[in-house]
């Protein structure tokens, strides 16, 4: 984790595009909803600015999410859950993410409910693996 922020930074063995492929693999294999990809390079090239390859993926399960945001409703600003999978100004490609641990703590989420959150590290990494 980086400077207490709660978001986890581990390096992906892939490029950009790449890393969002396995992710989204993974995510339909697991019949998890994509709601939506945020390409914000393309969008900084679509307004005459340049950025490296950076890519958001917003994805989740209501029937794992809607439980948690029952129990505790201020966690709907932070699920459905995001995975940001960026390149850096050398060409290193990072994925990124709220830990489960730093959602539990932040909203409170009742530990019962945490093996919904905590799925986030596992997609993580087998996408940068």
């Amino acid at each position: 984790m980086s400077n207490n922020s709660g978001i986890v930074q581990i390096p992906s063995h892939h490029s950009v595009d790449e890393t969002v492929q396995k992710l989204k693999d993974i995510l339909q294999a697991k019949g998890v909803t994509l709601f939506a990809v945020v390409d914000h390079s393309g969008e900084a090239a679509r307004a005459g600015m340049k950025m490296p390859n950076t890519k958001l993926l917003i994805f989740g399960s209501p029937k794992a999410g809607t439980p948690v945001m029952l129990a505790t409703p201020s966690i709907a600003i932070d699920l459905p859950l995001k995975i940001l999978v960026a390149e850096d100004d050398r060409g290193k490609v990072s994925v990124s993410y709220n830990s489960a641990q730093y959602l539990q703590e932040r909203h409170a989420v009742p530990a019962e409910l945490m093996t919904n959150l905590a799925v986030i590290e596992m997609l993580a990494n087998a996408a940068a693996a």
